[in-house]
């Protein structure tokens, strides 16, 4: 069985480094910034203000892809 946070099986659990623990926290508000920006996008009516939330989800896609490295 997997623990549903960190995909590791239960009972396989080891400490995260400091750093480790940082780059997690940055992923998962990345994340919440990202789906907030997405649900922002399907109901703005502004196109301008829609841009400005492209572009905005475009960084948070790049910092995302830098922390998967």
């Amino acid at each position: 069985m997997e623990d549903a946070k960190d995909g590791q099986p239960a009972g396989s659990k080891r400490s995260l480094t400091d750093g480790e623990r940082k780059d997690q926290h940055e992923r998962d508000s990345l994340k919440l910034s990202r789906a907030y920006v997405v649900q922002q996008i399907e109901v703005a009516n502004n196109e301008k203000y829609k841009e400005s939330l492209r572009q905005a989800l475009q960084e948070i896609d790049q910092k995302l892809a830098k922390l998967a490295r």
